[in-house]
């Protein structure tokens, strides 16, 4: 399983390509082939995943009971805009305009890379996400992270 680790701050070019940095890509595996999936991710970013994570996902959705319409609408909404991307001979990638659009990217960008996904953010809609930090974010650690039981009693080990 991929597992990003990385933040990074780019530009987008006139014809809406990201080099995706060196960093980055050493970081995907060889079964992605070099091929990715974007689609619109949560809070107005894009998800990018390599392909082979996506392929994983993607698999999840389709188990979802489709006779409920949430799952309908679940599915729909995940998939829409879903758009398969190859790096070029430069490492880059060519987002769709659409997509861009919708995360309100324009030159500056970020690429936030966690767990097997790199979420893509417009700089400036980026830092106001972390400027709206939680004022007590030990109590939010303490409410997401202590509910799990597979961890050590610092809930990090």
């Amino acid at each position: 399983m991929t597992q990003f680790l990385g933040e990074y701050e780019c530009k987008i070019d006139a014809k809406g390509r990201i080099m995706l940095p060196v960093g980055l890509r050493k970081q995907v595996s060889p079964e992605a082939q070099e091929r990715f999936v974007v689609n619109r991710g949560f809070e107005q970013c894009l998800a990018l995943y390599p392909y082979d994570e996506w392929q994983k996902i993607s698999s999840e959705v389709n188990k979802l009971n489709l006779y409920n319409k949430k799952n309908r609408d679940f599915a729909r909404y995940f998939f829409r805009g879903a758009t398969e991307l190859s790096l070029d001979g430069n490492g880059r990638i060519l987002m769709p305009k659409p997509l861009l659009e919708y995360a309100g990217v324009k030159t500056e960008l970020v690429l936030f890379a966690y767990s097997n996904r790199i979420e893509i953010w417009d700089k400036q809609l980026y830092d106001n996400l972390l400027t709206d930090e939680p004022e007590d974010f030990s109590a939010l650690a303490e409410e997401v992270m202590g509910r799990t039981t597979e961890r050590g009693n610092d809930g990090l080990s």
